[in-house]
């Protein structure tokens, strides 16, 4: 009896350990591949040390555990954990991309084309197209500011841990603040921000005539079920019926996708049907880089398509040095992966704020911001196309017409139009103990702007 007792217990405990293996060999290429892809982007891309980037981004789970070693003449990064292993590579233009079953050579032969003033220095152009800002009277309380910046960088006054902040009020920066080890010219990882860049990529192609967002998104996996019916417009919304998993702290559909996958919008458009289109919110990583799949799909070469991304929005509202990073198979990660300045992404939120149009030209096509802010029908008003809404006052202390760039860790583009500011917060302050109370800080920003104010901007 107790021997068969033993051998059953054993069993148990071998089936255990099989399992956990099991578990823990399909977490390696996330754990890997997380580790590696940040690392080769912070270093290559922000120009940070890896050492104040393993003691932040890095150090959390597994994925602290990690090593990393860096090959500064290849410009890669390899990283370990046990048996795992996962290679990223830095390449002009692109950023950095994960290797899989790819060597470095063969992507490394694919080059970003000449695209316009790639090489003007913004430290010499007037604001917003470059960072000569001129003294302004904007009437905001900078007294109060210049306090708020400080309590947000040293995380005193409103948590988490803060990297850069930025303030626009009437069109020009009011406040900036950096934590020590960042500049103004360090490029900060906005993760899902990227959204609201593929938003306003898509706005333009629509503006130019080449996209019509009600009608089907053409996927040719979808041809034959009830995923035919699927419009760029709901997957945009976050409405497309997909199945998906938007969990981070798990091996999920959005870390597969984003650490273990060659093509991000295969990944996603492979997905099963759950629900009818139209028919149900979620958050979807996936549904985004189909779009940016969608959008690509457009051009010829991909020449073109990078081109026109560069210098149809970047280049057109002073984000020269911004860059888009793209997944293995050369699709533009417009879910996850956009690197800027903190100015730039303030440049970004003001081209919102001034209803598509920067320094007079017009660069999303007329009523393209009021479709973006207007709530997806299942969202309780909390989302857009792209951007999240604070119609349900998700933030109290704000206005219902603010809306957001909102990145995982704690990125944010806030866009309050009634009061003409723009406010940038990027770190890594990642929930649920050690987010930014965003509230409060809001709350605290537009107290500084005169009783009053309205939406004009100082042009």
């Amino acid at each position: 009896m107790k021997k068969r007792i033993l051998t059953g217990t054993l069993l148990i405990i071998a089936a255990g350990l099989a399992w956990g293996i099991f578990y823990l060999n399909s977490l390696m290429p996330v754990i890997t591949g997380y580790a590696a892809k940040d690392m080769c982007s912070a270093v290559f891309l922000s120009h940070r040390e890896p050492k104040e980037i393993a003691e932040t981004d890095l150090n959390f789970s597994l994925v602290r555990f990690v090593t990393n070693e860096i090959n500064y003449q290849e410009q890669s990064v390899t990283s370990r954990f046990l048996w795992g292993r996962s290679k990223a590579i830095f390449r002009v233009g692109f950023g950095c991309t994960l290797l899989h079953g790819k060597d470095g050579d063969t992507l490394r032969k694919i080059k970003f084309p000449p695209v316009k003033l790639s090489k003007y220095s913004q430290d010499y152009i007037a604001w917003p197209y470059g960072n000569m800002v001129p003294d302004s009277n904007t009437g905001i309380n900078k007294t109060k500011l210049a306090g708020i910046s400080d309590g947000i960088i040293t995380g005193k006054a409103y948590g988490g841990d803060v990297f850069a902040f930025v303030v626009i009020h009437r069109g020009f920066p009011v406040a900036e603040k950096y934590k020590a080890g960042f500049t103004a010219k360090t490029r900060f990882l906005g993760w899902s921000m990227a959204k609201s860049f593929t938003n306003a990529m898509t706005g333009i192609m629509v503006g130019d005539s080449m996209l019509n967002i009600n009608e089907p998104a053409g996927i040719a996996a979808w041809t034959n079920d009830d995923r035919s019916k699927i419009t760029v417009n709901n997957l945009m919304q976050m409405q497309s019926g997909l199945k998906w998993n938007e969990d981070y702290g798990t091996r999920s559909d959005v870390t597969t996708m984003l650490y273990n996958s060659t093509d991000f919008a295969a990944y996603a458009f492979n997905k099963p049907a759950e629900f009818p289109a139209g028919s149900h919110w979620y958050y979807s990583s996936g549904s985004t880089n189909i779009v940016s799949f969608l959008l690509r799909k457009h051009f010829n070469d991909d020449n073109a398509y990078y081109a026109y991304m560069y210098n149809r929005l970047l280049a057109k509202i002073g984000m020269p040095k911004a860059v888009l990073e793209t997944d293995q198979s050369g699709t533009i990660a417009g879910s996850s992966f956009v690197y800027a300045t903190a100015k730039d992404y303030a440049r970004f939120g003001l081209l919102y704020l001034q209803d598509g149009v920067f320094k007079g030209e017009r660069i999303l096509p007329e009523g393209w911001v009021a479709y973006t802010t207007t709530p997806a029908s299942q969202s309780n008003g909390a989302y857009g196309s792209f951007f999240w809404l604070n119609r349900s006052k998700y933030y109290p202390s704000a206005p219902a017409d603010m809306y957001s760039c909102n990145g995982h860790d704690g990125q944010r583009i806030f866009i309050i139009p009634s009061k003409s500011l723009v406010i940038v917060v990027l770190g890594r302050s990642p929930k649920p103990d050690h987010t930014v109370d965003f509230d409060r800080l809001l709350k605290d920003v537009i107290a500084t702007v005169p009783e009053g104010e309205g939406n004009e901007v100082v042009k």
